[in-house]
C-alpha cells in the first residue's frame, strides 16, 4: 500500500475484504463500489469495513434505529409543495383563515399516510425536510435521513435496491427498497448513520478510515483507493511481473542485446529506448538515498548471470539487491504494458510534429490606454 509503511498487510486485507464483498457475480467490478468514511479520533488498527453505506451527519426526526426497513428515497424535499409561479390568495375571514391552514396541513399528512400504508418505515430525502413534513413522520414512526449529495443518494439507492422518486408520493413494491438495519451509532465522538446490509453479496461497501489527524486519514483514503484501482486491475488480468526495477532492468538488457545486432542508426533509437526504462530504478535508488549508478550496476550484473527476478533492496543497507519474487515484490503486468505502450506512444507523437503553429488572438490593434491630460486642457 503506497505510503502506508509497517501497515501494508492490515490494509491489503481490508480493502481485499471490502472488494470481495462488494464483487459482482458477473466479475465487472466498478471501483465504486467500495466508499471510504474518514472519522476522526483512535488509531489507524482501528480502521473496520461495514457492508452497506456510512454517512457522517444525524437523523432529522426521533426515530433513531430501524430494522428489517422498508425505505422510500426522494430526490425531492419532503416538505409541502409550492407552485412554480406567485399567486395572491384573498383571505377575507378567520375561518377562511383556519380552513386554509388546515387544507395544507392535511394535504401533506395524507401524503405521508400513504408512504407509511406503503410499508416504509425509512425516508431518505435529497433535500430539506419541512418542520411540518417532519412533525408527521414521527407521528407515523417514521425514520427520516436526509442526504446532501446526490451521489451519496444515488449510491445508496444502490446498495438497497430503490428508485429515487422526484416527487412526494407512495412508492411502489419495485421502487421501495430494502436495508437489514438503519441505525444511528457513534465512532469517536461523531455521529453517523448506517445503513447495514446482513448478506455477504452486499452491492456497496464501506471502509471506515480512523485516524488521529486529517493529513493521516487523507493518505490512508489514497492507498485505500490505489488498493481499489489494484484490485480492479486484477480481477481483468492476474498476470504479475517482477517489482522493485527488476523488470525494467529485463527489459533494458535484451533491447540493449538487440540493439547492437542492427545495422545501421536504428541501433541508437533502441539503445536509448532501453536507457529510459533504467529511469524506474534510478527513481528508486534516489528516493531511498542510495547512489543510483551503483545499483544499476549491481543490477546490471545480477543480470548478466540470469537472475531476472533481481531487483532492488530498499530495506538493505546501502546499494543492496536481492530476489524480489522470493520477497513477494511483484507489480501487476496491465499496468507495465499500457505503461511503457503510452509512453512510447508519446513520445513517437512528439516527434512526429515537424510544425507548430502560433494562434494569434483576433482583431485589429489593441486601444490606446488613458493619456495624461495637461494642466491646461479642459
Amino acid at each position: 500500500m503506497s505510503k502506508q509503511y509497517g501497515n501494508e498487510d492490515f490494509f491489503a486485507k481490508l480493502v481485499a475484504e471490502a472488494c470481495l464483498t462488494a464483487y459482482p457475480k458477473s466479475g465487472l467490478f466498478n471501483v465504486d463500489n467500495v466508499r471510504v468514511a474518514k472519522i476522526l479520533g483512535s488509531g489507524v488498527l482501528s480502521s473496520t469495513i461495514l457492508q452497506g453505506m456510512v454517512f457522517k451527519r444525524n437523523v432529522e426526526g426521533n426515530i433513531t434505529k430501524m430494522s428489517n426497513a422498508k425505505v422510500a428515497c426522494f430526490s425531492c424535499p419532503v416538505d409541502t409543495t409550492h407552485t412554480e409561479t406567485k399567486g395572491t390568495v384573498l383571505i377575507k375571514t378567520a375561518e377562511e383563515l383556519k380552513n386554509f391552514s388546515t387544507g395544507e396541513e392535511n394535504q401533506l399528512e395524507e401524503q405521508i399516510k400513504s408512504i407509511a400504508d406503503a410499508g416504509c418505515t425509512v425516508v431518505v430525502s435529497g433535500g430539506k425536510v419541512g418542520d411540518m413534513a417532519l412533525h408527521f413522520l414521527n407521528k407515523y414512526n417514521i425514520m427520516v435521513v436526509r442526504l446532501t449529495s446526490k451521489w451519496d443518494l444515488r449510491r445508496l439507492c444502490k446498495t438497497i435496491k430503490a428508485t429515487a422518486l422526484p416527487r412526494l408520493t407512495a412508492p411502489t413494491s419495485e421502487e421501495a427498497g430494502h436495508c437489514d438495519q438503519v441505525m444511528v451509532s457513534e465512532i469517536g465522538d461523531t455521529a453517523v448513520v448506517i445503513f447495514k446490509q446482513e448478506k455477504e453479496d452486499s452491492a456497496i461497501s464501506t471502509v471506515v478510515v480512523r485516524g488521529s489527524t486529517d493529513n493521516i486519514m487523507d493518505d490512508i483514503e489514497r492507498a485505500v483507493d490505489d488498493g481499489v484501482n489494484t484490485f480492479r486491475v486484477l480481477s481483468k488480468d492476474k498476470r504479475y511481473v517482477p517489482g522493485a526495477g527488476a523488470t525494467e532492468i529485463e527489459l533494458a538488457k535484451r533491447l540493449t542485446t538487440y540493439g547492437e545486432s542492427c545495422p545501421g542508426l536504428e541501433q541508437y533509437a533502441i539503445k536509448k529506448f532501453a536507457e529510459a526504462l533504467e529511469d524506474i530504478p534510478r527513481a528508486l535508488a534516489e528516493n531511498a538515498g542510495v547512489k543510483a549508478t551503483e545499483i544499476l550496476s549491481k543490477l546490471y550484473a545480477a543480470h548478466q548471470e540470469g537472475k531476472q527476478n533481481v531487483g532492488f533492496d530498499n530495506e538493505g543497507e546501502g546499494a543492496a539487491v536481492k530476489d524480489v519474487a522470493e520477497a513477494g515484490i511483484f507489480d501487476m503486468y496491465l499496468t507495465k504494458h499500457w505503461g511503457i505502450k503510452f509512453a512510447a506512444t508519446a513520445a513517437i507523437t512528439v516527434l512526429r510534429v515537424d510544425q507548430i503553429i502560433m494562434a494569434k488572438p483576433a482583431g485589429g490593434p489593441k486601444p490606446r490606454g488613458p493619456q495624461s491630460m495637461d494642466a491646461d486642457d479642459d
